[in-house]
């Protein structure tokens, strides 16, 4: 835990996490190994082992566009309910996120994806 890093909500870090200065973790799990540079935001996500994400990338938890619509997953040809208004990503063992991707709400992530810098993730087309 780095100077001025927030956790709100219940959260689990795993042995051997780092979460960097400015970084804000809310109602999130971070198993073993994984890392958040600085200036993050993880909101009410899982975050495998071993992920990295770099600085500034976000994981939104809050459809602002769709006035808080309780939040989808896609899964294969699934389309997954979750309930809830925030949530979210699902992001995999291994994964590598850029600085200042943007992963929004519900995204999966499947184990050593990788984003790219500025990469935006949303799998999901609302209607």
């Amino acid at each position: 835990m780095a100077a001025g890093a927030y956790l709100r909500g219940g959260v689990y870090l795993g042995s051997n996490c780092i979460v960097g200065p400015s970084c804000e973790v809310k109602s999130s799990f971070m198993l073993g190994g994984s890392k958040l540079a600085h200036f993050n935001f993880v909101g009410d996500s899982l975050i495998g082992e071993n992920v990295n994400i770099e600085a500034g990338a976000i994981i939104a938890n809050y459809r602002n566009e769709l006035d808080g619509a309780d939040i989808k997953v896609r899964y294969a040809d699934n389309v997954i309910e979750i309930g809830v208004n925030k949530f979210g990503a699902l992001v995999g063992d291994g994964c590598k996120i850029g600085a200042n991707a943007v992963i929004a709400p519900g995204a999966l992530l499947r184990p050593n994806a990788h984003v790219p810098r500025l990469g935006l993730i949303d799998q999901f087309a609302y209607d």
